[in-house]
């Protein structure tokens, strides 16, 4: 596959696919590899796409657009999330499930990559449609997913109710019990206690690394966070623990700044209240963008792909960007933050604390030996520390930036995998 270069900002090719074959290919120069290789290591093992037919609470019959991209199984089964937005593109679904397989690499689980998406907006449909279109999705997927095959998990918009129906069907597709089939699922359905928190919390164990790299303190440090979901909130409350100020905060309707700080406990219950960070008391309005342009020493992109772009990374005034978000960054971006000597955590380190402990889960289900939260959260720590040290040295190994040192990480150990298991038929 030919090599893609960086656009410039006026010209930003925003197609994630591509971004994510930006990445693929910087790595893939670094390590010298042949094209065969690279069509290998790049190209899904496969992709299906989905029509859902699905009957609405009003009596009609939709038919909902669905993927699923299984990217790479040489390191083990295929895992990923399924998001449900009104804007899941294929192209999407494959660079998320490409970014996937060298997640599992990077934090060295024995996973390769994949992704699900459904065109759908979940806040227009009632519970029990979505139900039926996340079983309709599962049934549809089942002679290509199990313990051993492809293990989904919750995305953007789906958690452990979504989880717990796709786990159900898949057991009566069985004809057994089938806890293992995904993960993200609540504890008493064999959920992994600290699966909740695990990518903010991995995400923290990563900055609190790179604080140490730079000589940071991350209790004087000041943190904003873009997108106030899942990953952001929990995100906030635990660096809040650490000492750190939480300056800023955005969600989907807008968001809050005060550079004196914001009062994390109670801006989780106005956002429960409310449903917004916006209006918070005592703090001013500001819009999602100025949230990426706030001055402060932490910047976490916690939301959607392709936020920090070629045309407003130079307003970005921290020193450290911890991307747990997938794909925040564009590739015209990434070389301005390295030109201003901003330290960025790349995604597929930052926030792959997810799918560590969805693997934990994968193991207790197998087992059906269940550890305590603090068990869980200690091998974590480890996973990441240890995950943050290798991608570290080598970057500095090769001379350049953590993203692409990740990569190269990453992309050899699944070559490894591949030439050590060798092509058969």
């Amino acid at each position: 596959m030919a090599t893609v270069r960086i656009p410039t900002a006026a010209h930003e090719d925003l197609n994630p696919s591509r971004i994510a074959a930006h990445y693929f290919d910087h790595a893939a120069d670094r390590l010298n590899l042949k094209q065969d290789l690279r069509e290998l290591l790049w190209r899904p093992r496969r992709a299906l796409t989905l029509s859902l037919p699905v009957k609405m609470d009003d009596g009609t019959l939709r038919i909902f657009q669905a993927y699923r991209v299984q990217h790479n199984s040489a390191r083990g089964p295929c895992k990923g999330g399924i998001r449900y937005h009104p804007n899941v593109t294929y192209e999407e679904v494959e660079a998320l499930a490409s970014w996937m397989t060298w997640k599992c690499a990077v934090v060295n689980v024995p996973f390769g990559g994949a992704k699900g998406g459904i065109i759908c907006d979940p806040k227009r449909m009632s519970k029990g449609e979505l139900e039926r279109l996340t079983r309709r999705y599962a049934y549809e997927l089942g002679p290509l997913i199990g313990p051993d095959r492809d293990i989904p998990a919750p995305d953007v918009y789906t958690d452990a109710q979504t989880m717990a129906w796709f786990m159900d069907t898949c057991a009566m597709m069985f004809r057994h019990s089938a806890p293992g089939s995904v993960t993200g699922k609540p504890t008493y359905l064999g959920g992994s206690h600290g699966r909740k928190e695990a990518t903010a919390r991995g995400c923290l164990f990563v900055i609190r690394e790179a604080c140490r790299v730079l000589g940071m303190d991350l209790s004087k440090a000041t943190v904003a966070i873009q997108g106030f979901g899942n990953a952001g909130s929990i995100a906030a409350q635990l660096l809040a623990a650490e000492g750190a100020t939480i300056v800023a905060v955005c969600d989907s309707k807008g968001g809050v700044h005060n550079e004196k700080g914001l009062l994390t406990e109670e801006l989780l219950e106005h956002k429960h209240r409310t449903g917004t960070v916006t209006e918070f008391p005592g703090a001013r309005p500001i819009g999602c963008e100025q949230v990426l342009e706030v001055p402060c020493d932490i910047l976490i992109p916690a939301a959607l792909e392709n936020q920090i772009t070629g045309e407003n990374a130079h307003r970005i005034r921290a020193r450290i960007v911890a991307e747990a978000a997938n794909g925040p960054t564009t590739p015209a971006a990434h070389a301005v933050l390295n030109e201003k000597q901003i330290m960025v955590l790349p995604d597929v380190l930052a926030n792959a604390g997810g799918v560590t402990v969805s693997y934990f889960e994968w193991v207790q289900d197998l087992q059906e030996l269940f550890w305590e939260e603090d068990d869980v959260n200690s091998r974590l720590e480890r996973v990441m520390v240890r995950a943050f040290q290798d991608v570290y040295e080598t970057a500095q190994a090769h001379n350049t930036d953590l993203r692409t040192g990740s990569y190269i990480l990453g992309v050899n150990r699944v070559l490894e995998a591949i030439e050590a298991r060798g092509i058969w038929p």
